[in-house]
Order: C-alpha cells, then structure tokens, then sequence
C-alpha cells in the first residue's frame, strides 16, 4: 500500500503550490502545471491513496519529496 493514503485534494494542491505548480483549470478535477508537467487532482476526500501515488510520479516526484511538501 502507498504511503500516501488519507491525503485531502487541498492538502494535495498545497503541497504542489509549493512544489512550484499553478492552478490551470479547475471543475470536478483541477489541473496544475509547473510549465514541464500537468497533472489533475480529483475533488475527492480523501483521494485514493494509488491516486496521490499516480499524481505525485507524473509531477515529476519522489513520495518522500511530496511528504516533506505536506
């Protein structure tokens, strides 16, 4: 099981903010992009834990590095 289980889709957002990412669009996902990589958040409490995993590779990101964001 990923490290990343119970993680809120605002959290999420937070975290990539900080990471260097812009909101792009939002609507029932929100898509964000560092100008490199997009990557789109489902609006779900909490989001699933494969999920956040799947998100956090495409960002261009290790787990570890995505935690130490939180």
């Amino acid at each position: 099981m990923p490290k990343l289980a119970g993680i809120n889709h605002l959290e999420a957002v937070r975290a990539l903010k900080k990471a260097g990412y812009v909101i792009v669009r939002q609507g029932k996902h929100i898509k964000m992009s560092d100008g490199a990589h997009t990557v789109m958040i489902p609006r779900n409490n909490p989001v699933n834990a494969y999920t956040m995993g799947a998100i956090v590779v495409a960002a261009g990101l290790t787990v570890e590095e995505f935690m130490a964001l939180l």
